[in-house]
C-alpha cells in the first residue's frame, strides 16, 4: 500500500519536473527565438545598411566617372579643336602668303606684259615707219631707174646714130672661195651700130707655162645690148697652177681677147669656210 502511494507520488513529481522541463524549454526556445530574431533584425538592418552604403559610393563612383568622363572630354575636345583651329590658322597664313606671292607674281607678269605690249607698240610703229620710208624710197628708186633707162635709151640712140659701140670689158675680177673654188665676173659692153642685140659667146682660159684649162661658163652665150654682167664660179683642176686668165669675146663680128696676170685670184682675209655658207654671186657693176 505504501509503495503503491509513494509511486504515484513519484510518478507526479516526476510529471511535474517533466512539466517545468518542458516549460523551461519552451521559455528558453522563445527566449533564443527573440534573441535569434533580434540578431538577425540587427543583421538585416547591418546588411540594408551596407547595401545602401555600397549603392551610394556606386552612384558616387558613376558620378565622379562621369564628371571626370567630362571634363576630360571636354579637355581633350578643347585641344583637338584649338590644336585644329590652329593647324587651321597655320595653313590660312600659309595660303595668304601663298596668296600674297601669287598676287605679287601676277601684278609682275601683268607688268612685263605691259612693258612688252608698250614695246611691241612701239615696235610696231617703228615697222610701219620704216615701211612707209622703204616704200617712199623704193617708188623714188622706180623712178630714178625709169629716168636712168629713159637717159639711156637716149644714150643708147646717139651712140648708134654715131656708129655704136665696139665690144669692150668693162670690168673683170676672179676672187677665191673655200674648198679650192673661184668665183669670176666680168663686165661687158657692147652696143651694135644698128641698135639691135648681137649674141655674145665669152671664154675663159687659164694658162700656165705647160697646159691650159678652159672654164665652162653658164650661160654659154648672152644678148649683148649695152651692158651684159657674166658672172659664175668654178673649182680649180687638183694640182693645176695657173699663171694667167684669158677672157675671149665674140659678138656681132667683133673679137676681143684680154690676159690677165692670176694676181686676181689671190687670197683674200676672212673666207667663209665652205661654199654652203656663201651668199649668191655679187652681181654690182664692177669697179676698173
Amino acid at each position: 500500500m505504501r509503495v503503491k502511494l509513494e509511486r504515484r507520488f513519484f510518478l507526479k513529481s516526476s510529471r511535474l519536473s517533466c512539466q517545468d522541463s518542458v516549460l523551461y524549454g519552451l521559455a528558453c526556445k522563445t527566449h533564443s527565438d527573440k534573441n535569434s530574431n533580434g540578431f538577425m533584425s540587427d543583421i538585416g538592418s547591418t546588411q540594408r545598411g551596407a547595401s545602401t552604403l555600397v549603392l551610394a559610393l556606386f552612384v558616387v563612383v558613376i558620378l565622379v566617372t562621369a564628371v571626370a568622363g567630362l571634363l576630360f572630354g571636354h579637355k581633350l575636345g578643347y585641344q583637338r579643336g584649338f590644336h585644329s583651329m590652329e593647324t587651321q590658322a597655320q595653313q590660312a597664313i600659309i595660303d595668304g602668303k601663298e596668296a600674297t606671292k601669287a598676287l605679287e607674281d601676277l601684278r609682275l607678269s601683268n607688268k612685263i606684259a605691259t612693258n612688252q605690249a608698250a614695246t611691241a607698240k612701239q615696235e610696231l610703229a617703228i615697222s610701219l615707219a620704216n615701211l612707209k620710208e622703204l616704200r617712199e624710197n623704193q617708188q623714188a628708186l622706180t623712178v630714178e631707174n625709169r629716168q636712168v633707162s629713159q637717159l639711156n635709151e637716149i644714150y643708147a640712140d646717139v651712140i648708134a646714130e654715131k656708129g655704136g659701140m665696139p665690144l669692150q670689158i668693162l670690168g673683170a675680177k676672179i676672187e677665191p672661195l673655200p674648198e679650192n673654188a673661184f668665183e669670176y665676173g666680168f663686165d661687158i659692153g657692147m652696143l651694135s651700130s644698128d641698135g639691135q642685140a648681137k649674141r655674145l659667146q665669152p671664154t675663159l682660159t687659164l694658162l700656165n707655162n705647160d697646159d691650159l684649162v678652159e672654164v665652162p661658163l653658164d650661160p654659154a652665150s648672152y644678148a649683148i645690148e649695152g651692158i651684159v654682167r657674166i658672172r659664175g664660179r668654178f673649182i680649180m683642176p687638183s694640182g693645176f697652177k695657173p699663171l694667167q686668165a684669158k677672157l675671149s669675146l665674140q659678138a656681132g663680128g667683133q673679137t676681143v681677147e684680154q690676159l690677165y696676170d692670176w694676181k686676181l685670184g689671190d687670197k683674200v682675209d676672212n673666207m667663209l669656210p665652205s661654199l654652203l655658207d656663201l651668199p649668191e654671186v655679187d652681181e654690182s657693176p664692177i669697179v676698173p
